[in-house]
């Protein structure tokens, strides 16, 4: 997968328990800055971990909001 490439649905099952912001705003055909803005505003539509200022998005949820769509 390239920066300019959506994955797929099955590309994304196949992931680790948790990926960065860029990956899961690639999936989700957003701008990683987007994303990034709603982590920090806690307005994200998947669930997410922080630590610190470091953000991970749960594969598990982005899975099941791709699933919903």
């Amino acid at each position: 997968m390239t920066g300019q490439d959506v994955p797929t649905l099955a590309e994304v099952r196949q992931w680790p328990a948790t990926v960065g912001v860029p990956r899961a705003a690639a999936a989700l055909g957003v701008s990683k800055s987007h994303l990034y803005d709603l982590v920090r505003r806690g307005e994200a539509p998947i669930r997410t971990l922080s630590f610190g200022t470091s953000h991970r998005v749960v594969t598990a949820s982005l899975v099941h909001l791709l699933e919903a769509v």
